[in-house]
């Protein structure tokens, strides 16, 4: 039997790992990581609403200390994998420091409560695999909480650079990278042998004096193009300008400022155990539908 076809390389992993290294070295664009700091704040959260301490966790691919400094705040240490080598920040507690890819997690052996990532998976080549592993790293009981770019974010940007590239060059080049849909992730969650998926949504607008404070932020963030497919020359100033003219056109807010859209994903799933709720057998119910409808008349 041939063994499956290898998932499409969409991402240059190796780049993105030296731009987040670069971006980091670098630390300008103060506020820049507000996306980070705003899935932080959730996920903080969204633990608090659990009634259970995680003894061991694990925080994967997040590119900073934001989700560690979270779990360590809450009790207890683990591991941090992260693609680019950075140092451990002193709120990140009793976490250790692996550097490591996703795609090829070195935490395995049901180990670990607790497995978070924030804004990491929306730009692996293959995250249904990634996912698998990471269900493989947790124990049974054990709890994924995790946070990724959806289809809608940057809509006004990848708009704005397909229109202007089309007028002036007649046709387009993949700028902006396609994210997650919504309505797939619960699917790949369960593919993966995660009970009791959840997935919702976290909408989020920011407002640009121009174009060039958005690029600059996502270029201080390390999220420029990353596409395998990318072009290898840089954006022709004529098509940026169109761009930047077509964006405020279409995206701007009566006082000028443009709008950029971030949509970020929230999974949430449990490894299967016994002492998790079942869903009833069919023809398992004590009242017919028929008997129900008529006692709410």
């Amino acid at each position: 039997m041939p063994s499956p076809a290898p998932p499409p390389q969409l991402f240059d992993r190796a780049l993105i790992a030296s731009r987040l290294d670069r971006a980091i070295r670098a630390a300008s664009g103060e506020g820049a990581d507000f996306l980070l700091r705003r899935a932080a704040d959730e996920l903080n959260e969204r633990l608090s609403l659990v009634s259970r301490e995680f003894a061991v966790a694990g925080d994967v691919g997040t590119p900073g200390p934001h989700a560690a400094e979270v779990v360590a705040a809450r009790r207890g240490g683990g591991v941090t994998l992260r693609l680019a080598p950075t140092r451990l920040s002193a709120g990140e507690g009793n976490f250790l420091r692996a550097i490591g890819d996703v795609e090829r997690l070195p935490l395995t052996g049901h180990g670990f409560d607790l497995i978070v990532s924030l804004l990491a998976l929306h730009h692996v080549n293959d995250l249904p695999g990634a996912l698998i592993q990471i269900r493989t790293a947790l124990k049974p009981d054990g709890l994924l909480l995790a946070a990724l770019a959806g289809g809608d974010t940057l809509t006004e940007l990848r708009q704005s650079l397909v229109v202007a590239e089309s007028d002036i060059t007649g046709g387009a080049a993949p700028r902006v990278a396609p994210f997650a849909d919504v309505r797939a992730l619960g699917g790949l969650l369960q593919r993966a042998g995660f009970a009791l998926p959840v997935v919702d949504v976290d909408r989020l607008v920011v407002r640009y004096g121009d174009l060039g404070g958005l690029m600059r932020d996502l270029r201080a963030f390390g999220a420029t193009n990353a596409l395998s497919a990318r072009p290898r020359t840089p954006l022709r100033r004529d098509v940026l300008g169109r761009a930047a003219a077509v964006y405020a056109e279409r995206f701007a807010d009566p006082d000028g400022r443009l709008r950029a859209t971030f949509e970020i994903l929230w999974l949430s799933g449990w490894v299967p155990h016994e002492s998790q709720p079942k869903p009833l057998k069919p023809g398992s119910a004590a009242m017919r539908l028929e008997d129900a409808l008529k006692r709410t008349r």
